[in-house]
């Protein structure tokens, strides 16, 4: 893989790295109660499965890409449709982001919470469909499938890891923004936006 293709699958993950799912409402509410500290250890937490994630659906689409065209095909179609479906669901959800914002005055519960973000990371359907969908176009047959795949997945739980420490530093930001109607209906729009931009550079991309 060259550092070409790896910058570009780096910035190409940021849309759904950073668009709303599991992982980043469950980053935002631990910003929002507990604080920075706590949201930087459990966002580290869940991109550990992130990545566990990203090497078991990796390595399993390594063996499905050499094994068929067609099979590769589907899979790239279903997942760039899914993402865009997704795309239009966060777009009209009026409940996205609609997230109680008081702070906890409690210790936080480091166990259950490290718990969560385990079982929200190997479970997460967003980060599935995405990974599902990224990996094959940035793969390139002729050379090493498995150590590509390795750095694919360490990169993209590297940004998740990223992506909740700057969750975790705009705890006070997000508390003011996300209760302003305008704003979330707005941060709806653009986030709804990406991942429908997102899927269709998915549908249209070649195999490498």
């Amino acid at each position: 893989m060259s550092i070409e293709t790896w910058l570009l699958f780096l910035i190409v993950s940021l849309a759904p790295v950073m668009s709303p799912g599991p992982g980043i409402l469950f980053g935002i509410t631990n910003a929002l109660r507990y604080g920075v500290k706590t949201t930087i250890i459990i966002g580290i937490v869940n991109a550990l499965g992130i990545t566990a994630l990203g090497l078991a659906v990796g390595f399993g689409l390594g063996a499905l890409m050499k094994a068929s065209m067609l099979a590769f095909t589907i899979l790239k179609i279903f997942g760039a449709g899914y993402l865009i479906w997704l795309g239009i669901k966060i777009w009209r959800d009026r409940s996205a982001f609609a997230i109680d914002a008081e702070r906890s005055t409690k210790a936080a519960p480091m166990r259950r919470l490290i718990a969560q973000a385990l079982a929200i990371s190997l479970t997460n359907p967003k980060a599935m469909v995405a990974i599902a969908a990224l990996f094959p176009p940035f793969i390139n047959q002729h050379a090493s499938t498995g150590l590509q795949i390795i750095i694919l997945a360490v990169s993209y739980g590297a940004l998740c890891a990223a992506n909740h420490v700057l969750i975790a530093y705009s705890g006070n930001w997000l508390r003011r923004f996300l209760t302003t109607e305008k704003r979330v209906k707005r941060l709806r729009r653009v986030t709804g936006g990406m991942f429908i931009s997102f899927g269709t550079a998915l549908a249209v991309s070649s195999r490498p």
